[in-house]
């Protein structure tokens, strides 16, 4: 279980929410809807995990570096299929991965791709919608700084002198999957097998959200445990039910209807 207080996500809105950030007591502003672009593209019974990666794809370093890479501003976005409703191919193939890890290192969780794509789509529309063919978003992902200054928001005081969120004073959530840098250094996980757990990729953070998320012997197979686990991402059922229409419209390929997501 994670201790009171040590975790703060930020939640990107849906396309029928308004944008929050959360931490574990309370609900925060999130980040920026309008850098998050619709996803429209028809479904494609592709797995894409196979696609993407697989030459690169290596065993995960037992004892990641933590730091966030910097990134030369040329990239362009990863030309792979569209996954249902959609998504990016890149980011299925970062939650496909993470799936097939935590099935190795943690079976009992049974975590599913879809159940990450549903956090990362209400998180941040998978990076914005936009990574290159590493996992990289084109524009880096950050929540608002949490120095009060928005209502509603946490004041969460700098905890990495701003090593990976590049501010001192405060913090801020930082990539797809929207960690604190305090919350980064304790689940961080290399995802993509190069030797660093950077929050801003999405094969990264989608395995840190998966063992984040698996914490505490939690079985996501059971929906009342399933719910808690979401509920460390931001304490509110309306954010539960988001998260969890997306999942299972991800996995189906059916759009979720406006009255499964209820205003966060």
């Amino acid at each position: 279980m994670v201790p009171a207080g040590l975790v703060a996500v930020t939640a990107a809105a849906t396309d029928a929410t308004t944008t929050s950030t959360a931490a574990v007591e309370h609900d925060l502003p999130g980040v920026d809807p309008e850098a998050a672009p619709e996803l429209v593209a028809a479904p494609q019974a592709v797995d894409i995990a196979e696609v993407a990666h697989a030459e690169a794809r290596q065993s995960p370093s037992a004892d990641p570096v933590v730091k966030t890479v910097a990134l030369p501003d040329d990239r362009a976005s990863a030309d792979l299929p569209a996954g249902p409703l959609g998504i990016p191919g890149i980011a299925v193939a970062a939650y496909q991965s993470a799936e097939e890890q935590l099935a190795v290192e943690n079976p009992h969780c049974g975590m599913s791709w879809s159940l990450l794509a549903g956090i990362g789509r209400v998180e941040s529309t998978h990076a914005y919608g936009k990574a290159d063919a590493d996992g990289n978003p084109i524009k880096a992902v950050y929540g608002p700084v949490l120095d009060g200054s928005l209502y509603g928001n946490n004041v969460i005081y700098d905890s990495d002198g701003g090593e990976l969120d590049g501010l001192g004073g405060y913090d801020r959530a930082i990539g797809p999957m929207q960690f604190l840098p305090e919350t980064w250094h304790r689940y961080a996980a290399d995802g993509n097998g190069d030797g660093v757990a950077d929050p801003q990729n999405l094969f990264d953070a989608a395995l840190t959200a998966g063992r984040y998320l698996c914490d505490g012997g939690l079985n996501m197979r059971d929906l009342s445990q399933q719910s808690k686990a979401i509920l460390r991402y931001n304490n509110s059922m309306a954010y539960v039910a988001n998260v969890m229409a997306w999942s299972g419209s991800y996995s189906s390929g059916l759009a979720p209807k406006p009255s499964d997501l209820p205003r966060i």
